[in-house]
């Protein structure tokens, strides 16, 4: 009696073990990425969680631009050596010229395959120049389509900065709804046009009525101008005026030095009036041209369709983000039926998309790794 007592035990504490197992497996899987991402070394206690051999490769594909256009969507894939159906998951980069080629993207989409998931990172060209629009939710929507068909079910999306935003648009149009396994928004705007008055002001409202204040970097209003640079500048002036902000982005100070010696004098003068966001001539330009555009700046946001989304969403914001202020991700927790909100977290561990904090509790970390548990093993559902 008392061998089958220690046997029932066993069995007993090795099926909860195998029940347990997933979940903590997630867990250590999420530890070691937020390791990688914070440019720290994973623990040897959770490195066999994500050592799965990788192969990545260059690929390019197709897609339809609407009227019988196509375009060539350039990507990179991660796949997992010997998993011919591991799930399948697209990461999009944010507003960087970099685009694929960044390396915390690379080391995220790298992190994440070697969990033994299927990774593929499109390049959305207007997005890698600085361009928030429209064609970029038709260039997520396809490329989901696309890895869908390609991987034989719904993938799910991971979109950084105003890519999470976009994906979200994507995910709610009829023609592309049925790709989305989840979306996963990092840093991601709720309402473009609140972020356009954030700029301005260093406030944006949360949806309680409190008002998040923090000194707006400098970089969201100038992505702005370079986007609707002749708001600002006469038409003659357009072309020399944008070279110089495209350089000023891409943080290349040699060309913006050539650049801007190559301007004329009211054009050098309109070129630092523009860098300055600060200034009161700047901060005008920036409300007018923010009314002239409202109706663009309304497609470009998940506000307004998130009531009747019925994909899975997950939601990540950092803190003390003063590109996209945290307030915007409370504003799509607000919107989305408990349905298809999973998971959504303001964590004081993260600025915009840089996971980074100088005195993180562990109870911040705790929340920021169980965040991303539940991510992984949403990821981690097979077809």
């Amino acid at each position: 009696m008392r061998v089958v007592c220690l046997a029932l035990l066993l069995a007993g504490m090795t099926v909860f073990e195998l029940a347990c197992w997933p979940a903590m497996r997630s867990h250590l899987q999420a530890v070691a990425i937020l390791k990688i991402l914070g440019g720290q070394p994973v623990p040897a206690i959770v490195a066999p969680t994500m050592g799965a051999p990788l192969t990545t490769k260059d690929i390019s594909f197709s897609i339809s631009t609407g009227g019988g256009a196509a375009q060539v969507v350039r990507a990179r894939e991660y796949v997992p050596v010997g998993m011919t159906n591991a799930p399948a998951l697209i990461v999009l980069h944010g507003v960087h010229h970099l685009g694929i080629d960044e390396p915390r993207l690379e080391a995220f989409a790298t992190s994440i395959a070697s969990c033994g998931i299927r990774v593929l990172t499109p390049e959305l060209p207007d997005i890698k120049d600085y361009h928030v629009d429209a064609s970029s939710v038709r260039t997520i929507g396809e490329s989901a389509r696309w890895f869908a068909g390609r991987t034989g079910g719904p993938v799910g999306v991971a979109g950084l900065s105003f890519s999470g935003g976009l994906a979200l648009v994507a995910a709610g149009r009829p023609e592309y709804v049925d790709a989305f396994r989840f979306v996963l928004a990092v840093g991601s705007q709720d309402s473009m046009s609140r972020v356009a008055n954030y700029y301005r002001t260093g406030r944006d409202t949360r949806p309680n009525g409190s008002v998040e204040q923090l000194r707006p970097h400098e970089y969201g209003p100038l992505v702005l101008e370079y986007e609707y640079v002749e708001d600002f500048v006469p038409a003659k002036d357009v072309a020399a005026i944008r070279t110089v902000l495209r350089a000023h982005l891409y943080e290349d100070v040699g060309a913006e030095k050539l650049t801007m010696q190559a301007l004329t004098p009211t054009q050098r003068a309109e070129a630092t009036e523009l860098m300055d966001t600060d200034s009161a001539k700047t901060q005008a330009s920036l409300a007018a041209s923010n009314g002239k555009h409202w109706s663009e700046l309304a497609a470009l946001s998940p506000h307004g369709r998130l009531e009747t989304l019925t994909v899975p969403v997950y939601l990540l914001h950092g803190e003390a983000d003063n590109i996209i202020p945290s307030a915007e991700t409370l504003w799509m927790a607000k919107e989305l039926p408990h349905s298809s909100l999973k998971a959504v977290l303001v964590s004081p561990v993260m600025s915009h998309i840089d996971f980074e904090s100088s005195e993180p509790t562990l109870l911040d970390e705790w929340r920021l790794i169980h965040f991303f548990a539940q991510v992984m093993q949403a990821a981690e559902v097979r077809r």
